[in-house]
């Protein structure tokens, strides 16, 4: 038997905590190895479990989720931890900053429970959680922000190919949705996002949908 994907609950709201912890636990492939209430604490837990999944808050006392998720999952970090981010609509403003940070993804927190478990299953698996609807209503919203002056694709070495298939991914689009929309098998877009992540030394989706945004390639 396949061991079960180990999660690591951080979030400053007890009542959170216990709703994540019932639901994961129910599962027979989930198992909950520990808890806590502020970041620091989550680096620390993190270090000494291991989980494969580490459900992160954003706001919390201490440290911050961002930092938390930086410390963990971000540049440099020697064997990063996946870290799945939840936040609400009122905290939009830091999504862009986790995802930068390393998270893997992020939900909603009045998400339903079924996307709450496969969100920590996808993550867990290596993939990026990224929906269609919030990455356009929060990464979207920020575009200006973090967009340059001037568009340009001077200087990203992908062909016009692979240059389309990242504007979609940075819409927001699943690879089924980008395979309708270029009337080309998904199994051809799983070839383009894999060679575009080689390409541009990215990890996941998640951080191509950054980088799409950094160099001005979607409007």
């Amino acid at each position: 038997m396949t061991a079960p994907v180990r999660v690591l609950i951080c979030d400053d709201q007890a009542l959170i905590r216990t709703g994540f912890a019932t639901i994961i636990g129910a599962q027979p492939d989930l198992e909950v190895v520990g808890e806590c209430g502020d970041g620091q604490a989550a680096v620390d837990l993190a270090g000494r479990l291991r989980p494969d999944v580490v459900v992160m808050d954003v706001r919390m006392p201490v440290l911050d989720g961002i930092e938390a998720t930086r410390r963990l999952a971000g540049a440099g970090v020697a064997d990063p931890v996946k870290v799945l981010v939840v936040t609400t609509f009122n905290l939009d403003e830091y999504v862009y900053d986790a995802l930068r940070a390393g998270a893997s993804g992020f939900l909603l927190k009045d998400a339903p429970p079924a996307q709450l478990l496969h969100g920590i299953r996808t993550v867990a698996a290596g993939a990026a959680l990224l929906a269609p609807e919030v990455t356009r209503q929060l990464v979207g919203r920020y575009a200006a922000r973090i967009r340059p002056a001037d568009d340009t694709t001077a200087g990203v070495p992908l062909t016009l190919r692979e240059l389309e298939v990242l504007r979609l991914i940075a819409n927001g689009l699943s690879n089924s949705e980008i395979a309708a929309t270029l009337v080309i098998s998904q199994e051809t877009v799983k070839t383009y996002v894999s060679r575009i992540l080689t390409k541009l030394d990215l990890r996941d989706r998640v951080q191509a949908v950054v980088y799409a945004y950094r160099r001005g390639l979607v409007t």
